[in-house]
């Protein structure tokens, strides 16, 4: 059955929701956001422990984030995954410092081409139970590409079984944004969701465009409960006008029978 998996998406050391498309370090001024928070991430993080929301994950997106993950962290250690320019220098380090997983994207595509090999490294030095790899994508044509760099940059990979298969030798989880619908609060791509189902063999959670609590049914629906969905700019705890937070919690515990 698919379940709610909730977010703390960090810019600048503040959590935001941002337009995803709009993000970029070469056009800065371009970036769009839907929501900055008054509250500091250990409230969101103690917001999720407190109805026990598993497979959050806090996201950095950019420099100057450092201190704000390990806030959150620190809050609820063991159960957040932390993405954003993880490598395998720090990823041990993120581990040490309260992350459940992390979440790898950028690091396996040098210049722009997918390295198995890096991946390979990886799991060896820290066990693929402790990694998400996020194979966020853009929809080009009838077909979706991972992007990289704060989903700016196109790679070599497409999105489809036979790169799912090949990744989950070496992680246990997959995250998934649609950058292209990120943000916008207009509708899932249903297309993406419904072969995700088909697609994936591990955990996968499904990021983009989520508007209404029914989403969730409509990704169960799709994925024949085998993918998660995440809320983000739609929720009321980020400002958002037309998913309540706590219709979520009792979505999740229903499913859970809890």
């Amino acid at each position: 059955m698919t379940l709610f998996k909730p977010c703390i998406d960090l810019h600048s050391g503040q959590v935001k929701q941002i337009v995803g498309a709009s993000l970029s370090d070469s056009v800065p001024d371009n970036l769009k956001t839907n929501f900055v928070s008054e509250k500091p991430p250990s409230y969101y993080a103690n917001l999720y422990k407190q109805y026990n929301i598993q497979g959050a994950h806090v996201i950095k997106l950019g420099p100057n984030n450092d201190e704000a993950a390990k806030e959150a962290l620190s809050t609820w250690p063991g159960n957040l995954q932390i993405g954003g320019g993880i490598n395998i220098d720090n990823a041990q380090e993120w581990i040490d410092n309260g992350a459940s997983k992390v979440i790898v994207t950028s690091w396996l595509f040098p210049d722009t081409k997918f390295s198995e090999e890096r991946l390979k490294q990886l799991s060896e030095k820290i066990g693929k139970d402790k990694i998400v790899v996020d194979v966020s994508c853009k929809r080009v044509g009838d077909k979706w590409i991972v992007a990289m760099n704060k989903w700016q940059t196109l790679t070599d990979m497409e999105v489809c079984k036979e790169t799912l298969d090949m990744l989950s030798q070496y992680c246990s989880e997959f995250l998934i944004h649609a950058s292209h619908v990120e943000g916008l609060c207009q509708g899932i791509d249903e297309a993406l969701v419904e072969k995700l189902g088909e697609w994936t063999t591990i955990t996968c959670t499904y990021a983009g465009g989520a508007k209404d609590v029914t989403d969730l049914d409509l990704v169960n629906k799709l994925s024949n409960g085998k993918v998660d969905l995440t809320f983000g700019s739609a929720l009321d705890i980020f400002g958002g006008k037309t998913v309540k937070f706590m219709d979520c919690v009792a979505y999740n515990q229903k499913v859970l029978g809890q």
